[in-house]
């Protein structure tokens, strides 16, 4: 797996690769930074690293080898006890450590156990690590909010053309108040029903329990195609086409839309952090 992400402690680059949402950074990395000749295993010997991964494991692990577990920490800190983070794993069903091969392979652990990993670098290393880990998480969640904010924004300036097109087009000019907010509602349903395939009504009456409205319940992808679909929706109305023929387009469109936009890599991604920072629905 290609590191995804990277850190700059102390000077020293430190990988990150994410797996099932949750960090693991690279000891291997981070071991350059600790002065004299040392190894993985030597930190991995120890009985109180031992003890340490054991009940990291027994909070977060299920499946953990508690027998083989039990072994290992009976011979932590003879002089003959050696394991690498490899054994470790294939011995305890561990999930906090991975070994992986290749180019951009070592060993990479899970952020709570890199953090104590980096206590033995040094206390001082450590504190940096949890500093700059903090910082990388922050700046995530900045540009989760700000393209969230930007998706917003579009959403509301493609709104408004779509509504003066509206106005434009099929509101005669003596149209009243309230017969002008049946064409506004019935042209946005036009718009939900090509994307979600039912009305706002439909989709209130199917969710009596939810706050909010339809749109206010749309993914991510979603409210992408959906700005997408009123640019367009704008258009045809200006060019004239009938209702009818709009929404079997619309349709269309939002479904060729929506597949290619949960078969993109990247797209998925920024859906993972959305959700990671809980701010998308805010």
């Amino acid at each position: 797996m290609t590191p995804s992400k990277k850190l700059i402690v102390e000077g020293t680059k430190v990988s990150i690769i994410s797996k099932a949402d949750q960090d693991y950074l690279s000891l291997t990395d981070m071991l350059r930074a600790k002065d004299g000749d040392f190894f993985i295993s030597d930190w991995l010997r120890n009985r109180n690293t031992v003890e340490f991964l054991g009940i990291w494991e027994g909070i977060n692990n299920p499946n953990f080898n508690y027998g083989e577990f039990a072994i290992i920490k009976s011979q932590a800190g003879l002089n003959s006890f050696k394991i690498s983070a490899k054994e470790w794993v294939q011995k305890t069903n561990a999930i906090g450590l991975k070994a992986t091969p290749g180019r951009y392979g070592g060993t990479f652990a899970h952020k709570d156990i890199a953090f104590e990993f980096g206590m033995w670098i040094s206390p001082k290393f450590k504190l940096y690590l949890i500093k700059e880990f903090q910082r990388l998480k922050e700046d995530e969640r900045t540009r989760i909010e700000t393209g969230w904010n930007v998706k917003r924004m579009l959403t509301k300036v493609n709104y408004r053309i779509h509504t003066d097109t509206i106005k434009r087009h099929l509101i005669p000019e003596k149209f009243n108040q309230k017969n002008s907010n049946h064409v506004y509602a019935n042209e946005a349903d036009i718009l939900n029903v090509a994307l979600f395939g039912l009305t706002a009504k439909e989709w209130r009456d199917n969710n009596k329990n939810k706050d909010g409205n339809i749109r206010d319940a749309a993914t991510v992808e979603q409210l992408v195609v959906l700005i997408n679909l009123e640019s367009l929706n704008a258009q045809y109305i200006t060019d004239g086409i009938s209702q009818a023929d709009r929404i079997m387009k619309l349709n269309e469109i939002a479904i060729s839309q929506m597949k290619a936009m949960l078969s993109n890599p990247s797209v998925k991604k920024l859906v993972e952090l959305e959700k990671k920072s809980g701010k998308g629905k805010e």
